[in-house]
Order: C-alpha cells, then sequence, then structure tokens
C-alpha cells in the first residue's frame, strides 16, 4: 500500500475548504469595514466596542486571506505534481502532517528550521 495522497481526495478537500474560506472572508467584509456611529446617540463606550469588533474582524480577515493564499498554492502544486513534497527540501511530508493540513509546504525538519 502506497503513502502516496489521493490527488483527487486532496484536490476536492482542498477546494472544499477553500470555498469556505472565501464564504468566511465575504462574511467578515462586511464587519471589518469602516465603523459609521451616530455620535449624538451611541456613547463613547458603544463607539470603543463597535472598533474592537472592526479590530478584530480584521484579523480575522487577514487569517482567512492568508488560509486562501496558502490553500491556492497547494492546488497549484498538486495541479504542478508537487504536492506532498517539501518545498525547501523536497522530501516527501509526512502522511499524518498533510491529513491535518493539507495545504502543508515544509517537513517537520524544515519548519523547525525555519522556526529557530
Amino acid at each position: 500500500m502506497s503513502d502516496a495522497p489521493d490527488l483527487i481526495a486532496v484536490q476536492a478537500r482542498l477546494q472544499a475548504e477553500l470555498a469556505e474560506v472565501m464564504a468566511a472572508l465575504i462574511d467578515t467584509e462586511q464587519t471589518a469595514g469602516t465603523v459609521m456611529l451616530d455620535q449624538s446617540a451611541v456613547g463613547r463606550v458603544s463607539r470603543g466596542d463597535a472598533l474592537q469588533q472592526q479590530a478584530m474582524a480584521k484579523d480575522r480577515q487577514q487569517r482567512l486571506d492568508l488560509r486562501r493564499r496558502k490553500l491556492e498554492a497547494a492546488l497549484n502544486r498538486v495541479a504542478a505534481g508537487q504536492y506532498g513534497l517539501c518545498c525547501q527540501c523536497e522530501a516527501t511530508l509526512e502522511p499524518a502532517r498533510l491529513e491535518s493540513d493539507p495545504a502543508a509546504v515544509f517537513c517537520v525538519d524544515c519548519l523547525e528550521e525555519r522556526q529557530a
């Protein structure tokens, strides 16, 4: 039995997650927009709360956009026949690593080296 990933299943999983991320980005875009409050009707606490909500939405939007880019890159690696290989040393990525994150790009050794 081969440890090579089923590329059709991987591609479907990546595309499904990408669709979820794109939908979440659209939802987040509305809450990350400019905070417009009527100062005569809304107090400072409410404005502060609205600004905090906006900041959290922007942070979420950035995380989602990063995930979108990682998923798109993984789909490109599938198309190029490079999926499942470390982008640094070209070793085969561990199946458990790809199972937990199908957009993983580095083997554990290279990831630890980059984080050091």
